[in-house]
């Protein structure tokens, strides 16, 4: 899926204003593109666009028995079984209702497709590398399993999550390979 798609799919734009308030040049290797999603009114995340299989709006959550508790179920995206994880109760956030504004974020982890439940997407940004601050210079214990880094842009952060640990709990439970 190219980058069109995804805003396509999800009515986002793509941020070229932010693109064009750099002066300098920076070259495609040396940009991340990133789907922006909320958890809370004031915290926003991204997921690099490459990890991105598809934006849904929710549909129907068969719930599973014995799960985590950040697992909400699983759907069925044609005739694939994905499970969903509820990201907000996967960062220790109290559970929202679901409303028409939530989304879930198909991403691929390890090889699997893994659906991700957000309040809400918003649009898609190109961030310089060099405007992206690593987890291991700003936070230290727990946190920093689920983060890559932290983009600075004009007036916002943006926290772009490392997905490898979204679905498969640190204790507890083990990787499945």
């Amino acid at each position: 899926m190219n980058n069109n798609e995804v805003a396509e799919d999800t009515g986002i734009q793509d941020s070229e204003e932010i693109e064009q308030e750099s002066e300098e040049y920076i070259s495609e290797d040396n940009i991340i593109q990133v789907v922006s999603f909320s958890l809370l009114n004031d915290v926003e995340y991204g997921i690099d666009i490459l990890s991105i299989h598809e934006i849904l709006k929710v549909i129907d959550i068969a719930r599973l028995p014995n799960t985590p508790p950040f697992i909400k179920g699983v759907i069925n995206l044609r005739g694939n079984v994905i499970p969903v994880v509820n990201v907000r109760k996967r960062f220790g956030y109290k559970e929202s209702k679901i409303t028409d504004e939530s989304r879930i974020v198909v991403v691929g982890v390890q090889g699997k497709l893994i659906g991700l439940l957000v309040d809400m997407v918003f649009q898609v940004f190109r961030i310089p590398l060099k405007d992206i601050d690593t987890p291991s210079e700003l936070i230290e214990g727990v946190s920093a399993e689920f983060i890559q880094g932290v983009a600075r842009m004009k007036d916002r952060l943006i926290v772009i999550l490392k997905l490898d640990n979204i679905l498969f709990p640190e204790e507890g439970y083990e990787k499945q390979k």
